[in-house]
């Protein structure tokens, strides 16, 4: 029979998809945002496209962890359910619809405040995350973490750590936005060279993304310990 959490896993992998597949194609799209052989308008172009792929990876690193939260009550390792769920969901929820609206205005000054927001609230959980996975660890709770249960503590602490560097691309992202409008008014040497700076930055932190996700798709299906 369909269960709840079979239903959950699907979704859980269908956002890690999104999150790691939508994380290359903005990385190969930048390429061509950076590229000064091509005209302005073509750049512009693949900009728009970069952004376009990235909300969708954007989406699914949200969806991720409310999907997992609500997983790991199943399994044991988190032991917050009813109310605590749904609480984690609204929230998750709320904040998808900020992260899609600062997608729709962009490149405008009401987008780039909601994108701001976006960013001040991942200040509160990315470190509430990081608390609550060392204390688990620790013994000191909230979360399960006895034997074979501290993979799940583990992989909130490293989703964490991606957190982090995805706001880091985040930062990169709105600061080609600020520099496209100033090229926008005509070729600028420095600028330009701030973009490659930036995209050669970017390039080295995306392979360390991976690297991450991939280490997180690995603790959920493998549960090591």
């Amino acid at each position: 029979m369909l269960s709840t959490l079979s239903v959950l896993k699907w979704l859980h992998i269908v956002a890690m998809v999104y999150w790691l597949g939508g994380e290359w194609g903005v990385f190969q799209t930048a390429k061509n945002v950076v590229n000064r052989k091509l005209a302005m308008d073509e750049r512009r172009r693949h900009m728009e496209t970069a952004y376009r792929i990235d909300i969708l990876a954007r989406t699914g690193i949200l969806l991720l962890f409310p999907i997992g939260w609500h997983m790991g009550y199943y399994w044991g390792v988190q032991p917050f359910g009813g109310a605590a769920i749904t609480v984690m969901w609204v929230f998750f929820g709320l904040w998808l619809a900020l992260c899609w609206s600062a997608f729709i205005a962009r490149e405008t000054d009401r987008g780039i405040a909601l994108t701001l927001l976006d960013e001040r609230i991942r200040y509160v959980v990315i470190p509430a995350m990081v608390i609550v996975a060392i204390a688990s660890l620790l013994g000191y709770g909230p979360l399960n973490a006895g034997d074979g249960q501290k993979w799940y503590s583990f992989k909130i602490l490293l989703f964490a750590g991606m957190l982090v560097i995805g706001l880091l691309l985040r930062f990169i992202m709105r600061e080609w936005t600020a520099m496209f409008r100033i090229l926008a008014e005509g070729p600028n040497q420095e600028v330009e060279n701030r973009l490659e700076k930036s995209l050669r930055f970017g390039n080295k932190l995306a392979y360390t993304y991976w690297v991450g996700i991939l280490s997180i798709a690995f603790l959920g299906a493998t549960k090591p310990f």
